[in-house]
């Protein structure tokens, strides 16, 4: 089991990404949204919000937080493992060690960036 630590430096991992595109392609492929990731082994739930501009810092979610508009749950080792490799995210969506719930319009934006 990985810890919060190490999931939270995953997730910048994954939206560091974002910062270092084009600003062409952050403006062509991003919408604003409010992301979530919940971690049920650890009870940590993470935030950021992603923009044309960019990503937000990934921070814990404070209890009573609304929900996000896309949300993801997998527990720390998968978080951790697709932050290492971000095109092992399909693989575990598809196996159900990622879920996944948003529109299917958020998710193909989304899925562009992964």
């Amino acid at each position: 089991m990985a810890t919060a630590e190490e999931c939270r430096a995953a997730l910048e991992s994954l939206t560091g990404r974002i910062a270092q595109m084009d600003a062409k392609d952050r403006a062509a492929h991003l919408l604003d949204r409010t992301l979530s990731c919940r971690v049920p082994d650890l009870g940590v739930t993470f935030l950021t919000r992603l923009s044309p501009d960019g990503a937000e810092p990934v921070r814990l979610a404070e209890n009573g937080a609304s929900a996000a508009q896309v949300r993801f749950i997998a527990d720390s080792d998968v978080v951790v493992a697709i932050g290492a490799d971000p095109g092992s995210f399909m693989r575990a969506w598809l196996t159900g060690k990622l879920k996944v719930q948003g529109s299917v319009f958020d998710l193909l934006h989304l899925r562009k960036l992964i």
